[in-house]
């Protein structure tokens, strides 16, 4: 981070150190950081701005956001008499807020239980539905310090990941199996078995979670959300809930004598209010014990149309699972590329090249309207039919 903020002291310097007031806030907020971690010093940052100039005007309530945020008193005073010089300028132009996005009224109760009913068909039957193929399969691991610790940055501040590995995998879906392969682990190649490779290992991602969540015996309960906007597209988000007693979903720790757990979850199913297909679904496991080395998990699972062999399929696109230990926190971004029909020639021929990260806005999701308020009317809770619990599945 001093690197990236002396590289932007540097290149400022270059353009006749004229900032506009978000720049300046940009480079303070930094430098904060900065200083907080013992990289920086009160005085590096207050002698750079003696040298910057200003393009827009700087108020003295920029100053006290500044000073809140906890810029020191020599950056306070550098930034003072940047204010006292800047006064002759046009303040800066504001960002007109978007207008309040119309409110969109929630399915009916009888709508509700339809899209449900219709969302569990397609969930029950969508790898059977599969074909067999190939895909670059990409996971990018990371890991952070938690904030409010030694090395996490300030308490309630974003945490800091920093890039461990890349694993390009080789994934091939037979007969409606998964087959994880690695074939680069940071560009070089590696004979390794998956789960030999440590660290978090995901899987299941073609159609096991949908499955377990609609499945008659698991007896989720799904409620009304909200509507958002996914990939440019309209969507419907439910709410589920899958009681512990009747989860499928296990989270397992390797290390030392190993052990696993089966917790009850929630999350979002977002759904296709056309098709009534499933493009994003996301899990929470609920209430994991304390003595639990796994203290937190969050998956966001998207999929997106892929062509194989002039066929379109709803495939995955992108898996983020987030977790929380005592001492470290670890992100795991797997994207999916490069799909086509499985065949002994298409095995010869795998692709090595680790494909670029998907662009943000492949995943960033919209929301059209804040919740609606539960009322018996518009917020039914649906529930399935009691049935013998079923033996736990290792996911």
């Amino acid at each position: 981070m001093r690197l990236t903020a002396l590289f932007f002291a540097v290149c400022l310097a270059a353009t006749a150190q004229t900032l506009t007031v978000a720049q300046l806030s940009t480079f303070i907020a930094n430098s904060i950081q900065l200083m907080k971690q013992g990289k920086q010093s009160d005085k590096e940052t207050a002698d750079f701005l003696g040298s910057v100039k200003l393009s827009e005007r700087l108020d003295d309530r920029a100053v006290e956001e500044l000073e809140g945020q906890g810029a020191g008193p020599r950056t306070l005073a550098a930034l003072r008499k940047l204010a006292q010089q800047s006064q002759v300028l046009t303040p800066p132009k504001q960002v007109e807020a978007p207008a309040s996005l119309p409110v969109r009224p929630p399915p009916t109760a009888e709508e509700q239980a339809k899209i449900i009913d219709a969302v569990r068909d397609y969930a029950l039957n969508y790898s059977a539905d599969l074909p067999d193929f190939i895909c670059t399969e990409v996971q990018r691991r990371s890991y952070a310090a938690p904030p409010g610790t030694r090395y996490g940055g300030p308490r309630g501040s974003q945490p800091s990941y920093q890039l461990n590995d890349t694993l390009t995998i080789r994934l091939s879906y037979v007969d409606q199996k998964e087959d994880y392969k690695p074939v680069l682990v940071n560009g070089a190649l590696t004979t390794k078995d998956y789960k030999s490779l440590g660290g978090t290992i995901i899987s299941g991602d073609f159609g096991s979670m949908l499955k377990q969540i609609f499945e008659r015996e698991t007896e989720a309960r799904f409620e009304w959300d909200h509507w958002s906007t996914l990939r440019g597209k309209l969507t419907m988000a439910f709410a589920y809930h899958v009681p512990q007693d009747r989860s499928q979903y296990r989270v397992s720790w390797e290390q030392g004598n190993g052990m696993s757990i089966v917790p009850g979850y929630s999350g979002l199913i977002f759904v296709d209010p056309q098709t009534h297909v499933v493009v994003r679904v996301t899990l929470k496991p609920d209430n994991m014990p304390p003595d639990f080395p796994i203290h937190y998990i969050e998956t966001t699972l998207d999929y997106d149309y892929a062509d194989i062999s002039g066929h379109t399929f709803l495939l995955p696109i992108k898996d983020e699972t987030l977790s929380t230990l005592d001492d470290e926190l670890s992100k795991v971004d797997t994207e999916f590329h490069n799909y086509h029909k499985y065949s002994a020639e298409s095995e010869l021929k795998f692709d090595t090249d680790t494909p670029d990260p998907l662009p943000p806005e492949k995943t960033k999701e919209t929301p059209v309207a804040p919740a609606q308020p539960e009322t018996p009317a518009t917020q039914p809770m649906l529930r399935e039919t009691p049935a013998t619990q079923p033996p736990p599945k290792k996911k």
